[in-house]
């Protein structure tokens, strides 16, 4: 990049006219627009005084103009910045109402943040913005879909196997050579550089009967809303294996069952309700009542351990469920945004019980997953897997 593309690119950042950003660069035509387009977004600053010293464009307070300037971000800009700008623009400039607009639904670039807004709005979005937003939702689960399930399927299908092993593999291709090779090693013959295994250590064959059940429950207070859609989604690819048994349950200070609509997760989105207070203790209450084998059980809460219930029950809860032989898992966030804001002292009360709670990205819950199957150490394979 040369020294003029990379003046052009700092007057883009920091806007202002006539050079007096220090850059002296000069804007084509099309990057005129592009600096319009920022400005309209970025230009407005405390008590509405732009960057530059001018009054900020801002977008006003119409669905049309609005859907406009996204049509412009679009054309200008790359879908990743686009959908920073967005949020940016729901945050900032509290374009929230104008989202139930029909016009500007078919104008944004779907992704997880603008789902989590949407779903916030369910409640109050008229019958006419209602199918442009499940569009909108149906687009961005179905690309999900596409990035995470194959992964999943993969990653939590081969544990599956590897965890139901056995002592005399009737296939070269059945055996498992690591733990093989480790349970032989005092047979080692250094004069011929070889082992002579005295026995074989192998996987079982993948059978049709469900061999672990798995309960997801996910807090939908506001702050989760990436959760919760990540989460969704992964509770649909997980319903979709014949050899798990999976729930699904969210909660605010109520506690629903959205466990028949996993076929769906469209219809399980919209069936959520985002914002509200917190009880976990009650929703492991009723968690705790769909387990009925815990040694074969994982149960995945996601929250950010923010209690509204009775902290001493619901820590309780977790000890007998970790007692009774449930692998417990704790996700602080099931997103790309890395840990939130979350109660440390709950944190710190959950890992004295063995239970550590950690912030998981999408990428990696396929291996959790495979983790949790294996009854491996969580916090020894978070601390090296994220």
């Amino acid at each position: 990049m040369n020294i003029d593309e990379r003046l052009k690119r700092w007057r883009l950042v920091l806007g202002g006219e006539g050079g007096s950003e220090g850059t002296g660069a000069r804007l084509s035509a099309e990057e005129t627009r592009m600096d319009g387009a920022l400005e309209k977004l970025y230009g407005a600053g405390e008590n509405g005084r732009s960057r530059s010293g001018r009054r900020g464009a801002g977008l006003g307070d119409s669905a049309p103009t609005v859907a406009r300037w996204l049509g412009d971000i679009r054309s200008y800009f790359p879908s990743t910045v686009v959908q920073v700008m967005q949020k940016d623009a729901i945050e900032r400039l509290d374009l929230t109402r104008l989202l139930l607009e029909p016009e500007m639904l078919d104008a944004v670039e779907p992704d997880v943040h603008l789902v989590g807004t949407l779903l916030s709005l369910n409640q109050v979005m008229p019958d006419r913005a209602r199918e442009s937003a499940r569009t909108v939702v149906r687009k961005v689960v179905q690309d999900l879909e596409r990035r995470l399930a194959q992964r999943t399927r993969s990653a939590v299908g081969g544990a599956l196997d590897r965890s139901a092993r056995v002592l005399r593999p009737r296939r070269l291709a059945d055996v498992d050579w690591n733990r093989t090779i480790r349970a032989n090693l005092r047979h080692y013959l250094p004069q011929h550089g070889t082992l002579v295994p005295e026995r074989l250590i192998g996987y079982g064959r993948r059978q049709q009967a469900v061999k672990r059940d798995v309960v997801l429950c996910i807090d939908q207070s506001g702050s989760m809303a990436a959760s919760v859609v990540y989460a969704s989604v992964f509770g649909a690819v997980l319903a979709s294996m014949r050899s798990l048994r999976t729930s699904l349950v969210v909660f605010d200070t109520a506690v629903v069952d959205l466990t028949d609509q996993l076929h769906d997760p469209v219809e399980l989105l919209f069936g959520t309700q985002l914002g509200g207070g917190t009880d976990i203790n009650r929703a492991l209450a009723y968690c705790q009542g769909l387990i009925t084998r815990p040694n074969d059980s994982i149960m995945v809460l996601i929250s950010d351990l923010y209690e509204g219930g009775v902290r001493a029950e619901m820590l309780q809860r977790v000890a007998a469920l970790t007692a009774a032989g449930v692998q417990v898992i704790v996700l602080l966030a099931l997103s790309d945004e890395g840990a939130p804001a979350h109660d440390h002292d709950n944190a710190a009360a959950l890992a004295a019980l063995g239970v550590p709670a950690f912030a998981c990205t999408p990428d990696a819950f396929p291996d959790l997953m495979a983790a949790a199957v294996e009854r491996r150490d969580l916090k020894e394979w978070a601390e090296r897997s994220l």
